[in-house]
This record gives structure tokens, C-alpha cells and sequence, in this order.
């Protein structure tokens, strides 16, 4: 193999990282996944599984923290 054969190979495959975006997702396949953004009470954001929202349920509203970590320690032992 001459270098007029690999000199090509070696530049095609340092643009690849230039590409657009549309032509990069062509490559595989993406998760089908929906995410949603929620925004927790310190102003700090966090994307969660729509799915996982939908199965979520409501155990107590209005709980503080320390009621919370309480709750979680006693029902915390079971998971071992």
C-alpha cells in the first residue's frame, strides 16, 4: 500500500468530527427514550424518564426533608 492509497483513508477519518449532525445520525441507532427536564427546589435541573414518571406514585405530599430521610431509613433496610 503506497501513500497515495492511505493518505486519503487517514484525512477522511480526521473529518469525520467535522461532519453536520444529521449526517452523524445516520451512523446508528439513537435511544427512543422521551426525557423530561425537572426543576428540583435548589434551582438545579435533572432529566428523567417520561416512563418513569408515569409509573411513579405519590406516597405522602408535602414531606420535608427530615421526614423524608427518616422514611427512607426505616423503609431503606427492607431493599437489603
Amino acid at each position: 500500500m503506497g501513500r497515495r492509497q492511505v493518505l486519503p483513508i487517514l484525512g477522511s477519518g480526521l473529518l469525520l468530527p467535522f461532519l453536520p449532525a444529521e449526517a452523524r445520525a445516520a451512523e446508528g441507532p439513537q435511544p427512543s427514550e422521551e426525557y423530561q427536564t425537572l426543576l428540583k427546589p435548589d434551582g438545579t435541573t435533572v432529566r428523567v424518564r417520561v416512563s418513569s414518571l408515569q409509573k411513579s406514585q405519590v406516597i405522602r405530599e408535602n414531606l420535608s426533608n427530615s421526614e423524608l430521610r427518616k422514611w427512607l431509613d426505616t423503609n431503606g433496610d427492607l431493599n437489603q
